[in-house]
């Protein structure tokens, strides 16, 4: 690292459940993340992004998870973590240890689930296993990214017929 230059955190996302932690730190072209995840923190450091910026930041944990029984994914546009809670129980009221609000942090509404939602909790093994697998493949072909071929149209009736030519 450069002395003086300036190091960004970067942008997080979080959701819960009762025994698990959703968490996803959302930089782009991150080549070679330094990761050290803890059973009370989270440590992260990368350089990504479209300007290529030094990002880094430590998130203490409200309550601490299992970091051996938390796993990772790292993906193009961002590193997902599902960390188990060491104590299942009743939702955290915040992420973090302080009460703080920070600009960067902000809650993942595509996966949170309220409390009291408890038909989709997790709670053995096969559905956090089941989740894992979903969270890893996407539904992924062979090399492991999304098959997208459900998204082309059925039919030839497309909306694209009779546009011009771009120049």
């Amino acid at each position: 690292m450069v002395s003086g230059e300036t190091i960004h955190p970067p942008p997080v996302m979080w959701a819960q459940r009762n025994n698990v932690v959703f968490l996803t730190i959302c930089l782009e072209d991150c080549k070679e993340p330094q990761i050290k995840l803890e059973n009370d923190k989270v440590y992260f450091h990368g350089i990504g992004g479209t300007d290529k910026k030094v990002h880094e930041v430590t998130i203490e944990f409200y309550k601490e998870v299992d970091a051996d029984k938390s796993v990772q994914f790292k993906r193009d546009r961002n590193i997902e973590f599902m960390l188990r809670k060491k104590e299942p129980g009743p939702y955290w009221p915040h992420l973090m240890k302080d009460k703080k609000k920070y600009h960067w942090l902000k809650v993942d509404f595509n996966k949170w689930k309220d409390e009291d939602d408890s038909e989709d909790e997790l709670g053995g093994n096969d559905e956090l296993d089941e989740m894992m697998r979903q969270m890893g493949g996407l539904g992924a072909g062979d090399d492991g990214k999304p098959a997208f071929d459900d998204l082309e149209p059925e039919s030839d009736d497309s909306d694209d017929e009779g546009l011009p030519d771009l120049e």
